[in-house]
């Protein structure tokens, strides 16, 4: 059984960084597309960023309001996702979740790590 384990989440002040982390057990970790995705209260879940699986050359994929304050990466030695949040602000504030696909029907989600960005 596949498990994805989130950590780093927290209360940082406007403008401060955050590190998440996502530990992937039970499978093959470079087989699968790593993303993060966030869900505030009342709003939709969104992608924060994706990374391709290793065979597809680990794409990278931000969504708009992330772009060149976030980065994802991926230790596959570790099995272990990475998302580096950088100029945080209030509207980040949300449950950040860890996903890993594989087509054609592998899905699985963390339990989320919940980031508070306020002063």
């Amino acid at each position: 059984q596949v498990r994805l384990v989130e950590s780093g989440g927290g209360l940082v002040q406007p403008g401060g960084s955050l590190r998440l982390s996502c530990v992937v057990s039970g499978s093959i970790f470079t087989s699968y597309d790593m993303g993060w995705y966030r869900q505030a209260p009342g709003k939709q879940r969104e992608l924060v960023a994706s990374i391709s699986s290793v065979s597809t050359g680990g794409v990278t994929n931000y969504g708009d309001s992330m772009k060149g304050r976030f980065t994802i990466s991926r230790d596959n030695a570790k099995n272990t996702v990475l998302l580096q949040m950088n100029s945080l602000k209030p509207e980040d504030t949300a449950v950040y979740y860890c996903n890993a696909a594989r087509l054609p029907d592998r899905n699985y989600w963390g339990q989320g790590t919940q980031v508070t960005v306020s002063s």
